[in-house]
């Protein structure tokens, strides 16, 4: 567990978070996933701390409206979103782009799940996911 610094583009929103990246970091298939090219990392709710920005933040709801995702609303960077589900319970989802100050050797060594979201289908990971 290591404690990682993040923020949107702008510097506007800041966090950070208490994070294992050698337990796992998922890419999706969703929709706004796909859309957004987004890499998370799933944290428990007290694992997070937003550390500035909370009025800079503006959230997206769609389908079930109960995941909320949260961008910056001066340079539109998702640093981070919320969620329940089933397997993870109440969770964060963090954007790994986001994270500032993580290596490269980091990243490169973060496993990745690939998750089939958009066929509401989360415990089997897509077939094709080469361009997540």
């Amino acid at each position: 567990m290591k404690t990682y610094h993040g923020s949107c583009h702008c510097g506007a929103v800041r966090f950070e978070a208490d994070i294992d990246l050698s337990g796992g970091t998922i890419r999706c298939n969703c929709s706004i996933c796909a859309k957004l090219r987004l890499w998370n990392v799933i944290v428990q709710a007290e694992s997070f701390r937003l550390l500035s920005g909370a009025a800079d933040l503006s959230q997206y709801l769609f389908n079930t409206k109960t995941d909320r995702h949260f961008f910056c609303k001066h340079c539109g960077v998702h640093p981070f979103g919320t969620g329940n589900s089933p397997r993870w319970g109440t969770f964060y989802g963090l954007n790994v782009s986001c994270l500032d100050d993580v290596g490269v050797d980091e990243l490169v060594n973060a496993p990745i799940d690939y998750l089939d979201g958009r066929n509401d289908n989360w415990l089997t990971p897509p077939a094709e996911v080469r361009h997540l």
